[in-house]
């Protein structure tokens, strides 16, 4: 049985976490990195960490996901963030999606997504955490805020841009996750195929739902399965690279 990490799972949406977390132990998942996408979510990731259940271990990432912004609540959450920050190990479910209800065409959303994305990167590079970036139809000036903040860790979660922003993203060291979406979409496997495994990470960004299937942890092998047949390696490479790569870039012992 392979060792496996989901870098990236919203823990507090499954419904079932019990059965979840069962289920993810008996196919070799031995860590689960939960991202908090708004006060509530970055507390519950806070209060699930540390639980060890059967050899697996749950560990926390504080965030503001650019769907979640409220302006009437965004500064008590960045407060809360970078008070609790050293009990994470990680920044995220941080970034911008210049898709969602068209922000790219509304300036003042627009400027609120990249003014508190700026912030979590700040607060990223100030206490040494990796960043986990959402850069739908951002790619682009996610890598360049990431770039200019000198975040040095970095984690762009199910990245599906352009290969030259990919290009440039590796020339700073920085990660990719792959998701199960890489079974069947066509632009995260592209991007699988350009990446070198020393820059690959896995996760199944539970609950989403992958063409009929809703994801939780256990789906990682999915995942994995999909990396070693659009890079031609053997699964337990993969499996053993991703998951060095996850103790090493969350500073995590596995």
């Amino acid at each position: 049985m392979f060792r496996l990490v989901d870098t990236h799972a919203h823990l507090e949406d499954l419904e079932d976490l019990e059965g979840a977390i069962r289920r993810a132990v008996d196919a070799g998942v031995v860590a689960i990195v939960t991202v908090g996408s708004d006060y509530d979510s970055s507390r519950f990731a806070l209060e699930i960490s540390g639980k060890e259940d059967h050899g697996l271990r749950i560990y926390p990432a504080l965030g503001i996901h650019p769907w979640s912004l409220n302006q009437s609540k965004t500064e008590s959450t960045l407060s809360f963030i970078e008070s609790r920050v050293d009990g994470a190990v990680g920044i995220g479910e941080v970034g911008l999606d210049y898709w969602y209800r068209d922000v790219r065409k509304d300036s003042e959303k627009k400027k609120l997504q990249q003014s508190i994305f700026n912030a979590l990167l700040k607060i990223a590079k100030q206490h040494d955490k990796p960043a986990i970036i959402h850069s739908r139809g951002a790619w682009k000036d996610c890598l360049d805020m990431t770039i200019e903040v000198g975040v040095e860790k970095a984690i762009f979660h199910w990245f599906t841009g352009p290969i030259e922003v990919l290009e440039k993203l590796l020339e700073q060291g920085y990660f990719i996750s792959a998701t199960p979406a890489a079974e069947y979409s066509k632009e995260h496997r592209s991007v699988i195929e350009n990446v070198p495994l020393e820059n690959m990470l896995l996760e199944t960004d539970s609950p989403v739902n992958y063409r009929g299937l809703e994801a939780e942890p256990v789906h990682v092998t999915k995942s994995l399965s999909a990396v070693a047949e659009l890079k031609k390696i053997a699964e337990n490479v993969v499996a053993d690279k991703t998951t060095e790569n996850a103790s090493r870039i969350f500073g995590i012992r596995i």
